[in-house]
């Protein structure tokens, strides 16, 4: 499946690294059953016509406890990449806040987070992305469906993840056919305050950290602690977020 989607993904002009990249985060979530962002996204890569395979993501500014990315172009998944080798390459003293600007799409944020956490790392990721999520009462696309991911090491090498959109159905479901493009509300039922609520705190706090133009906000920490094996063991081999 990677080397087809490779192959794919080279053929719209990509650098054979690049290609690579996005064809493991699309088999990845192949084989996780997020097809939404698997193969469909191949397909959907296919039918964009201002795609700039050769743009670079640039760190802007590289502070210890602060870096600030601009996508320049790129795609949002080779910027979220990039993001995450040079954190596991030069990880905080403690903690960093990373925002990323000009940062779309990103795809499946948990697949970026779990790399971080395999490298040692807690991860807190979230993304905006085209509004799509009305008010719960109806009227326009106020939000977008702005996922978020937290990833938590474990010393038993099985970091829990846990990434959850905010809308009932993802964008993903609607382009691969499916969800409808009416069921793209704030998740909940008639609870689906709290989910809006979550994806207006997401979007603002993007939005004031990375810009308005689809950006990212990712949070890096050393962990202090290893509590996912007595969750683990509280669950009573219960699948926990993020487990295969």
């Amino acid at each position: 499946m990677v080397d087809e989607f490779t192959a794919r993904i080279e053929a719209l002009g990509f650098a054979a690294a690049d290609a690579r990249t996005l064809a493991e985060h699309f088999a990845d979530c192949e084989r996780r059953g997020k097809h939404g962002h698997g193969r469909t996204r191949v397909d959907w890569l296919e039918t964009l016509p201002d795609l700039q395979p050769a743009a670079r993501p640039e760190r802007l500014v590289a502070e210890g406890g602060y870096e600030r990315w601009d996508g320049s172009g790129a795609l949002g998944y080779l910027t979220l990449a990039a993001i995450c080798e040079a954190q596991l390459a030069e990880p905080p003293e403690h903690a960093r806040v990373i925002a990323a600007v000009r940062t779309f799409p990103t795809g499946a944020l948990g697949y970026w987070a779990r790399r971080l956490a395999d490298g040692g790392l807690v991860a807190v990721l979230t993304a905006t992305s085209p509004r799509r999520l009305p008010h719960p009462e109806g009227g326009p696309p106020l939000t977008g469906t702005n996922p978020l991911a937290i990833a938590v090491p474990s010393s038993d090498g099985r970091a829990v993840v846990a990434d959850t959109s905010m809308g009932r159905v993802t964008y993903g479901d609607v382009l691969s056919g499916v969800a409808a493009p009416e069921e793209l509300v704030p998740f909940g039922g008639e609870h689906a305050h709290k989910a809006f609520a979550l994806a207006v705190g997401l979007q603002l706090v993007v939005d004031a950290l990375a810009g308005p133009d689809y950006g990212a906000v990712l949070v890096v920490a050393r962990p202090d602690a290893d509590p996912v094996p007595a969750l683990r063991a509280l669950a009573a081999g219960r699948r926990l977020p993020g487990d295969s």
